[in-house]
């Protein structure tokens, strides 16, 4: 496939590409030398599991190995160690080898159910990072001012709002640009937060001799709810490891516009199919339905997918009630437990706060009554059937103990 027909299926998507000319020479090289770019994406593994939001980079990854290049899937358990700042207002808990190590372990399972594992080269910068002097950490850091770390808008909010800045977060940046001289990365992928730290790794590239990378931004993807940024602590995410039924169900649940862009950055979609589905061609539940039916697949195959299908349009469609509820039990000593705290307990809201919202926009039934008092308290006395939204149903009763 010749250059421009590459740039055309690689920028679908993409907000940022710096800088377009720079890439489509490096597409040429590549395709006149017989030479794969070398692409690289960054994960820090702080938490045991991905969702959708972290797919949109993922996918984008596939369409270069799909086309031929060197995809580099950088496992950050060293910047891990710092945590990054990016859309954060205060600094990051640390976190042990082992919940890293652990959480590393689970990511390049996920992750291929979408790369080809084969074709993938799997990095941890602990591996370069561990190896670093103290001198030649100090030489890093010499390389960037605090007046250039403060042109970043986490940072700069920061210092104006006086809330502390730990030196050691102003190493993330630095860390992850220096991983790209590492790599001798040609282009490096990151979501629209990242892109200062991805021009650092410009910067650092070109300041030790090589020839810098191009720099690619795909869009953060909004969660169920179509406002916020999917994130567990928002209690708006699709984890990819989540059982099939609660994939498909959440994907049927959002809205008609958030289904285009999922359409766009979690599939190969032809353009002319999603032209369609926004002109309206396509009815929007039967896209909707090979939207959800897709990406369960994706990640539970078609048995399963198809399974889904099936126990949602019977739930929904006819309007039954489910024939299996998952029964929870609580363990407590309490005569009472707040409401929203039991929802994050039994796994149906991502926080408390996450929670208030579901009860204030009256998602929250107790044995079919609806609950909008962010107060209530429920005895530990008695069962409750609990439902959140109109697809998640759980049993719960309780016993004494920790």
């Amino acid at each position: 496939m010749d250059a421009k027909a590459q740039l055309d299926i690689i920028s679908r998507g993409a907000l940022d590409l710096i800088t377009a000319p720079e890439f489509l020479t490096k597409l040429e090289n590549s395709i006149n030398n017989f030479k794969p770019l070398k692409v690289k994406a960054g994960f820090d593994p702080t938490a045991p599991d991905l969702h959708l939001g972290h797919t949109v980079l993922i996918h984008k990854l596939k369409d270069f190995q799909d086309l031929g290049h060197t995809v580099i899937l950088l496992i950050g358990d060293f910047t891990a160690k710092i945590g990054d700042p990016t859309g954060r207002n205060e600094t990051r808990p640390a976190l042990g080898d082992d919940e890293i190590a652990a959480n590393a372990a689970t990511y390049t399972e996920q992750v291929f159910k979408i790369l080809d594992e084969d074709k993938t080269e799997v990095v941890y910068n602990s591996e370069w990072m561990n190896r670093l002097t103290s001198t030649d950490l100090i030489t890093l850091m010499s390389k960037y001012t605090v007046a250039q770390m403060l042109e970043r808008e986490d940072f700069s909010k920061r210092y104006r709002g006086g809330r502390p800045i730990a030196i050691h977060e102003f190493l993330y940046p630095l860390i992850q640009g220096y991983d790209s001289v590492v790599l001798n990365a040609d282009v490096e992928l990151g979501g629209t937060d990242q892109l200062f730290n991805l021009l650092v790794g410009r910067e650092l590239q070109r300041d030790m001799g090589q020839a810098p990378q191009c720099v690619l931004t795909m869009p953060l993807l909004e969660g169920t709810d179509g406002v916020k940024k999917m994130s567990k602590s928002y209690g708006n995410y699709i984890g990819i490891t989540e059982p099939a039924a609660e994939i498909y169900g959440k994907i049927m649940s959002i809205s008609d516009e958030l289904m285009i862009k999922y359409y766009e950055l979690l599939t190969d979609a032809p353009r002319e199919k999603i032209k369609a589905i926004k002109a309206g061609e396509i009815h929007p539940k039967e896209a909707k339905e090979a939207l959800a039916l897709e990406i369960t697949a994706c990640f539970h195959g078609d048995k399963q997918a198809n399974e889904a299908r099936q126990a949602f349009s019977a739930l929904f469609k006819d309007k039954k009630t489910p024939d299996e509820i998952e029964e929870v039990v609580v363990a407590t000593e309490e005569a009472e437990i707040w409401l929203p705290r039991l929802l994050v307990d039994i796994n149906l809201a991502g926080g408390t706060s996450a929670a208030i919202r579901l009860m204030n926009q009256g998602g929250v039934r107790l044995n079919n009554e609806k609950i909008t008092d962010k107060s209530t308290k429920v005895p530990t006395t008695e069962g409750f059937l609990i439902q959140v939204g109109k697809r998640f149903f759980k049993k719960v009763s309780f016993k004494k103990g920790q």
